[in-house]
């Protein structure tokens, strides 16, 4: 029996205007999501993975259409979607321990409740040696985990992921990749992850979205059922990995086309 939808995406577009200029980025989207899954949603520089991820998130409104989470219409940003970004948004003047706890200050919970929970959240993530430590001190991993535990402090059941990872190197990117997993798996979170990365997008998701170059539209709806832990050097992964490439590809080249037309206008 499948799970109930959790995130509902139903016919949404939209477009952006800048005096005479209309941009289309969503067209007609369409996506259920059900309670527990991660969803990664991949695709080139411009078919509007972000934009969607903000709809989601209720910084952005779509131009028509209609999403709701657990049934109830997304107005604008809630405590039940908490939201990593690539660029961390820590707060510099707090320490490791007082990001964690900002969001639990903020809703005004028992300080023993937030006590108990930044700990258990250092613990979680491997930063109890660096609690009293300030943003600059650590390096962009970290910063990543203090961004993760922030988020998970406040117990949103969707977590919403921008490509989080995408200005790590190689093996730290990796490693909280793994994290990430252990997290989503001891948690049973709904997890809608941007990326452009075809490897990643393989190694964390249930489902792949793979989304066209603007407007941004569903292209393929991928259920990935490849056995966890995935190993990126088996056959069925890479695969999978050669079917995707070509299907990113397709929408790059349309990329590159649409700005050699563009240019030949200007």
């Amino acid at each position: 029996m499948s799970k109930a939808t959790h995130i509902r995406i139903d016919g949404v577009n939209k477009t952006f205007v800048s005096g005479r200029r209309q941009v289309v980025a969503l067209q007609d989207i369409h996506l259920h999501i059900p309670h527990g899954q991660f969803t990664c949603l991949l695709g080139p520089s411009g078919c509007g993975k972000s934009t969607l991820l903000n709809a989601v998130a209720g910084f952005s409104h779509p131009s028509s259409g209609r999403i709701t989470v657990d049934g109830a219409p997304v107005t604008g940003p809630g405590p039940e979607r908490g939201m990593v970004f690539q660029e961390y948004a820590l707060f510099p003047w707090m320490t490791v321990e007082r990001n964690i706890a900002f969001g639990l200050e903020i809703e005004g919970q028992d300080k023993e409740r937030i006590a108990a929970t930044v700990e258990q959240l250092l613990k979680m993530l491997g930063l109890i040696e660096f609690r009293s430590r300030y943003p600059k001190d650590l390096s962009g991993g970290m910063r990543q985990r203090v961004a993760i535990a922030r988020v998970l402090a406040l117990d949103s059941p969707v977590m919403l992921m921008d490509e989080p990872f995408g200005a790590l190197d190689a093996l730290t990117r990796r490693n909280l990749q793994d994290e990430l997993l252990r997290i989503w798996s001891e948690t049973n979170k709904t997890i809608l992850f941007v990326t452009h990365s075809i490897e990643e997008a393989i190694y964390l998701a249930d489902r792949i979205v793979v989304m066209t170059y603007r407007p941004g539209t569903v292209k393929r709806d991928i259920l990935v059922d490849l056995p966890r832990p995935r190993d990126p050097a088996a056959p069925a992964f890479n695969d999978l990995k050669r079917e995707l490439g070509h299907l990113v590809m397709e929408e790059q080249q349309r990329h590159h086309q649409a700005e050699r037309r563009m240019a030949v206008v200007d």
